[in-house]
Order: C-alpha cells, then structure tokens, then sequence
C-alpha cells in the first residue's frame, strides 16, 4: 500500500469527524459528538447540521495537529457522499470540496456503508484482516444488512431489514423503557446485570436473508402496557431483566440470520461492522460462533465501529491507488447504493 497521506471527513448523522491516513496506518481520529440531540430523543436534522458548520474546522485542525502533518502534506481528501442525513452530508461534501480545491489535490467520494465494512483493512483494526469473500453483518442505526464482500468494491447486499435497523430498535425499545437517546448502549450495559431468559418476545418469520424489527419493537410494547396495569412499576422493578430479554432477542435474530447466510454460502470468514457491532451480546455471540461453526470472524476496533473519519480515511486510500477521483461537482446524496 502507498504511503500515500489522506485526509478523510465524515458527516453523515450527527458526529463529525477527521482522521488522516497514511498508507492503512491512523495517524488521528478525531470526532466531535453533538450532546443536543439527547434532549429530543434523536437526532434532529437542522440542529445536526448546525453543529457540523460549528465543528469542522476545529475538529480537521485537530486531526491535522495530532498527526503532526501540515496541510500542503496532504495526497488527497477523502469524504463521505451518503448515505446520510442531506444536511449533514452537505457540510462535509462542501469542506472537502473547498479544500481539495485550495489545496489542489484530488478529492474522493466514499460511500459510508463501503466505509464500514472496509474500517477491518485498518492496520489495527484486528490483528489480521478477512479474506476475501467474506460476510459481514453492517448494524447501526440507520442500517442492517448482510453483505457478501468479494473484493475491496465488489459487494452484494444479500439480506437487508424490510422496517427498522437493529439500532432503531433498541432506540425505539429504550424510549418505551424510558432510558435516554442512544438507547443502544444503555440496554447493552443494564442487560449485563439482567437475566435474558426472563421475558420472551415475538421473532420475525422471514424465508430469506432478510430482518424485521418492527415486530419486537410493537411485542415489547404491548407486553409492557399489560404489564403496567398490573404493577405501574413493573419497568423500574424489572429493567435490568427487561433489557437482558431484549438485547438477547434482538441478537438471536441478527445471528440466525448470519448463520443461515454463512452455511448456505459456504463462507467461514465472517465480519461485524458498524455501531451495533460493538454490542457486547453480539461480539460474544460471534466468538461463541467462531468455536461452535469454526468460523474466522473479524471484529473491529470499538473506535472504528461508530460513524469516524478513519474508516472514510481507509476507503479513500484505496480509491486513491486506482486512481478512482472524484469531480468538483459532485453534490451529497441522502440515498447512495452499496
């Protein structure tokens, strides 16, 4: 891989951030969380946008300072094009776009799901990376799908959610709890002092390799309405109980699904990759399945598994070495296929 200096910006939700590449070595990742959305319960687009005119210039002054790179260092800007919030992504696409112009060096458009998948080729990403093909189960917020990764750009999405992402699930699941947004994590560390064996939900019934969310999501609802008539403290008596049920729930449908993928296909080499992979249920479920199905599995690094600039660094590196640039006037994209 070149030693090539790449600057890479991602916008797409609600963090912005920069990180600088040289060949797949980080040299700084560098991410500025916007803490306003917590008192709406999710991300509000204009406040996202906002927050990012606010904090990008800081933040790529600090990934540059860190790196201790100047920026006439710098081969090329990487940046996130979609998918994402359009607000959002316009704030990143017209930085970068800027900059690659003053600077007068090439830009390049990274898709943020192609991002997530690729973050395993960071050098410490693990201590080695998959081979190809490989599957690997993207989960956040936004997305969960399966993808078949037979080259650095040649991916099929070969399972997808048909309603919500897993993340949303937890989200949507965490309000009815009451807990504060994002939900995810919160669930994740109540659920280690609960017993999942303690409440059943309802699993989707889907023949392929696709998801459902909606339907624990709206099971946990009704359980929790019919249970509160009984007893109006029954989330406060039970939560630790009730959050251990759920994330054992949601995880058994994220790994049936996995499993039926990897064993039809017959592949052995699985990944994980975005927010939801750092799930704490899910990556031992992975290891679990790594001595029971004699899988090679690869999990990321929890800093390269939430939205950052390193894994848009990583693809923008690549991308850079086959020449693949991007025009001045591309424009952001809400929606940006796989």
């Amino acid at each position: 891989m070149s030693d090539s200096i790449i600057l890479g910006i991602e916008s797409s939700c609600d963090d912005t951030s920069a990180a600088i590449i040289k060949g797949n070595s980080i040299l700084s990742n560098i991410a500025a969380n916007q803490e306003i959305h917590k008192e709406y319960g999710g991300v509000v687009p204009e406040l996202a946008s906002r927050a990012h005119q606010q904090n990008i210039i800081p933040v790529v002054e600090k990934s540059l300072t860190k790196a201790n790179i100047q920026q006439n260092a710098i081969s090329a800007i990487g940046f996130t094009r979609g998918p994402g919030l359009l607000g959002s992504l316009l704030v990143g696409t017209s930085f970068a776009k800027s900059l690659a112009m003053s600077l007068d060096v090439p830009l390049i458009e990274v898709n943020h799901l192609q991002a997530h998948i690729l973050a395993h080729f960071i050098e410490d990403a693990n201590p080695m990376p998959p081979k190809f093909p490989f599957l690997c189960l993207t989960v956040s917020g936004g997305h969960t799908m399966i993808v078949l990764v037979k080259d650095y750009f040649d991916m099929e999405i070969i399972g997808k959610t048909i309603d919500d992402a897993a993340g949303e699930a937890f989200d949507k699941i965490g309000k009815i709890f009451d807990l504060d947004y994002p939900a995810g994590p919160i669930i994740d560390r109540l659920a280690k002092e609960g017993n999942p064996e303690a409440f059943k939900f309802n699993k989707p019934k889907l023949e392929n390799y696709d998801y459902s969310f909606s339907g624990i999501k709206t099971s946990v609802l009704y359980f929790i309405q019919k249970e509160i008539k009984k007893n109006p403290d029954f989330i406060n008596d039970n939560l630790n109980d009730l959050c251990a049920s759920v994330q054992k729930t949601i995880i058994e449908i994220l790994m049936a699904k996995l499993e039926k993928a990897a064993k039809e296909l017959d592949i052995k080499e699985v990944a994980i990759a975005g927010g939801v992979s750092a799930n704490s249920a899910l990556r031992k479920a992975m290891q679990d399945n790594n001595e029971k199905l004699g899988w090679s599995i690869y999990i990321p690094k929890f800093e390269y598994t939430t939205d950052n600039a390193a894994m848009i660094a990583m693809v923008a590196q690549l991308k850079f070495e086959r020449g693949e640039f991007t025009d001045l006037r591309t424009s952001a994209t809400a929606k940006y296929d796989l």
